[in-house]
């Protein structure tokens, strides 16, 4: 369990004021002339040795990210975008830090940005997010004013931020649809290469990173690369946000170790699953867009990148998603295909209609109007999708689905036998689907 003394978010309750003069009783801005001191490469080292992989879902180590950036300006500025569109179902971690603590985030964005050659930052943030962006807004305010940033502030690097406000898009939580957006047109994602390190945002050389990725560099630089190290597990170092929902007892953010169990997640934090232990029938882990996981997996989970891609689901945002035996599963990752459809942009025609066939054939599943021949259909159509879009959302939409079939494949089955053997209880006359 993290100690007290290795929390990063010491207000992500809002316990305390978020203003500038309680954030740097918190620690914020705190030796950030001396981190400029050492210099870019210094930073980027830093934040490399410290192990941090980004928050945002990937899971890509930040400090090699960084790293991509050009060396020498070739004449194009460079730029940092802070990606605060939170949009992934069950996800509410940023939201808090922008809320509670966004000096850390703004301190955060000059580091960085100083670490990549950048003099400008933008935090694009979620449409929805209406008193986050005010707060943030009110913030950023702040420290222009003690000018901490500005064009002479007194970490001696030239630095302007900026918020930008989204229209309140999924999409727009992938990086190169972000961008786009960002630049006042249609949220859709670009081809890559080439990659925004690159040409990014107006053609720049950009890196796009998660707010909370950024958020914690700071206290990475101030403790030290091998105080983070230390925290978590080899590969899957650090502290992390973990944000419980759904049928547990206390629903809650918590900054734990990275590689935490997760029954000791639940259980100390969100005061265990609804009905106890044995009354769980799944969890998802990372967010809506990772695959689910059967109770009996979840014994002696661990909480990390590595050990949940060999489950063949993903630590994704960290948004853990509890589902009891109250459950209807298949209902259930049903809503979640129709999220996925309704927020697909369209350009890529396996997502385009591959969201909106998935949708359909699961609402039938989930009353047990397919055949059992249908099972099979629907995993080769998610291998259809999976991989073949220009961004992840395809893959995105499919893995819920194949978690679905690879562990509760028996209780479509038996809905389907259910269906069969009843198929109009007491005159009762179903819904239609549209273009079923």
């Amino acid at each position: 369990m993290l100690a007290d003394k290795d929390r990063i978010f010491r207000n992500l309750y809002g316990i305390e004021d978020w203003g500038l003069k309680e954030a740097k009783k918190r620690g914020a801005w705190d030796g950030t002339k001396t981190f400029i001191q050492n210099g870019r490469d210094w930073v980027v080292d830093e934040v490399k040795a410290s192990g941090l992989r980004g928050r945002g879902g990937a899971g890509f180590p930040t400090g090699l990210k960084w790293s991509f950036m050009p060396k020498q300006s070739d004449g194009r500025p460079h730029y940092l975008v802070v990606n605060a569109d939170e949009s992934e179902p069950g996800t509410c971690k940023d939201r808090e830090i922008m809320r509670h603590d966004p000096h850390l985030l703004i301190e955060g964005c000059l580091l960085a940005s100083f670490a990549m050659g950048a003099n400008t930052a933008y935090i694009y943030i979620r449409g929805e997010f209406i008193r986050e962006r005010e707060r943030l807004q009110a913030a950023v305010d702040e420290a222009y004013e003690a000018k901490l940033i500005g064009k002479k502030n007194i970490h001696g690097w030239p630095f302007d931020l900026y918020i930008h406000h989204g229209a309140g898009a999924y999409i727009c939580g992938e990086e190169t649809a972000l961008l786009e957006s960002l630049e006042g047109k249609k949220g859709q994602p670009r081809l890559k290469p080439p990659f925004p390190a690159n040409a990014g945002l107006y053609g720049a050389p950009t890196t796009v990173n998660n707010v909370e990725s950024i958020a914690v560099a700071p206290d990475i630089l101030r403790r030290g690369a091998t105080w983070f190290a230390a925290l978590g597990k080899p590969n899957n170092a650090g502290t992390k946000l973990f944000c419980i929902s759904g049928h547990v007892n206390r629903p809650c953010n918590v900054e734990e170790e990275m590689g935490i169990s997760l029954r000791d997640l639940l259980e100390r934090h969100a005061g265990g699953v609804r009905g106890g232990w044995d009354n769980l029938l799944a969890v998802i882990p990372g967010g809506s867009s990772v695959p689910c996981l059967p109770a009996d997996t979840c014994g002696s989970l661990s909480m990390d990148f590595d050990s949940l891609r060999e489950l063949k689901s993903g630590l994704g945002t960290a948004a853990v998603i509890v589902m009891d035996k109250s459950t209807d599963i298949i209902r259930a990752i049903a809503r979640l295909s129709y999220f996925y459809k309704h927020e697909s942009c369209g350009q890529c025609t396996p997502c385009r209609e591959g969201t909106g066939w998935m949708w359909r054939v699961l609402e039938r599943m989930a009353r047990g109007e397919a055949q059992k021949r249908e099972i099979d259909m629907l995993l080769e159509v998610t291998y259809q999708i999976e991989g073949h879009t220009i961004c992840a959302l395809g893959d995105a939409a499919a893995w819920p689905v194949q978690g679905l079939i690879r562990h509760f494949r028996h209780v479509i089955e038996e809905r389907i036998d259910q269906y069969a053997a009843n198929p109009n209880p007491d005159g009762a006359v179903r819904e239609p689907v549209a273009a079923e």
